[in-house]
């Protein structure tokens, strides 16, 4: 039977929606999932979607600027989490052994051959082994500040040779570059959740049930 590998948007915890969208595509035996970061925080069910990827081995993920945080905060650095992730912190903690060990093993890319996942983006004309942590968590535009919303996006300038396929940025649609394409589609705000098949090149998105954070 063919496989195909299905790549995700921003789960944060949305346990229900992503059980639904691999209803949705007939997710199979032989198919991968393939997650382009940030698992938890800020929705519903982050315990359930750790399970799930933890224990399928079809499932696999970059990880995110939120799963990153949590990460570092339990390996003893000194970092000041945000209120979700605080959150996000203190329900997990009792487990936080069993989490840990699976967060400190998630990449910051993972190739797909035409295809790479990074969570938030890629500095255009800069080696892969030269990208930084905070730009593959954080990047949105190439300003003096990734992380602000105005300016160029990276994914306008960026022609890798192969496709990125990115999350961390949400927007009503999937964003598209030349050679990237955003999959966050802001389902833990209330709007959708968000794959997109390599095989076929469709996009398959089911509807939040309700929008989890209002920030």
């Amino acid at each position: 039977m063919t496989s195909r590998t299905i790549v995700v948007g921003d789960i944060h915890g949305c346990y229900d929606e992503l059980v639904a969208l691999l209803q949705k595509v007939n997710f199979g035996a032989n198919d991968r999932v393939v997650s382009v970061g940030d698992l938890i925080t800020k929705g519903p069910k982050d315990r359930e979607v750790l399970e799930l990827f933890m224990t399928d081995g079809r499932f696999s993920a970059v990880i995110g600027n939120h799963d990153l945080a949590l990460r570092r905060k339990w390996n003893g650095e000194k970092i000041k989490l945000k209120a979700a992730q605080k959150a996000t912190h203190k329900e997990l903690k009792p487990h936080k052994e069993t989490y840990v060990a699976f967060l400190n093993k998630m990449p910051f890319t993972i190739d797909l051959d035409t295809h790479l996942v990074v969570h938030a983006g890629l500095r255009p004309n800069v080696e892969l082994y030269s990208q930084t942590t905070e730009d593959m968590t954080l990047l949105r535009t190439l300003g003096k500040d990734r992380e602000s919303h105005d300016g160029t996006p990276w994914y306008d300038v960026y022609e890798g040779d192969k496709v990125v396929l990115f999350g961390h940025w949400p927007a009503p649609e999937p964003r598209q570059g030349k050679k990237a394409i955003g999959l966050d589609t802001g389902c833990v705000y209330g709007y959708n959740l968000t794959a997109y098949i390599i095989e076929t090149g469709e996009f398959v998105s089911v509807p939040a049930m309700r929008a989890y954070d209002e920030s």
